[in-house]
């Protein structure tokens, strides 16, 4: 099971690894915090110090357009905010 799905690159997410070392992650809907810890510190190679997760449910979005009202839904998923140990940081772009 893939427990991290990607990593979220957001301006705000970017600051806030700056400046509490903090790094957000989309992860699977079904992980609890004890996996996504240890998938981590497998992954970069890190030392986390706390999870935070949160879910998000999927919205109703409607259209209108000329042929008639599209209707839709987002998707919905599960959101982990990581803390790692002083000194510990990743770096997302180091294989671009």
């Amino acid at each position: 099971m893939n427990i991290l799905l990607k990593p979220i690159v957001t301006e705000k997410m970017t600051a806030q690894g700056e400046a509490h070392n903090r790094y957000g992650f989309v992860v699977d809907k079904n992980a609890n915090k004890l996996e996504i810890k240890k998938a981590v510190e497998e992954l970069y190679d890190v030392k986390v110090s706390e999870v935070n997760t949160m879910r998000y449910g999927g919205k109703r979005k409607a259209r209108f357009t000329k042929s008639g009202v599209s209707e839709g839904k987002t998707s919905s998923y599960k959101k982990a905010i990581v803390t790692l140990e002083e000194g510990e940081v990743i770096d997302f772009y180091s294989n671009i």
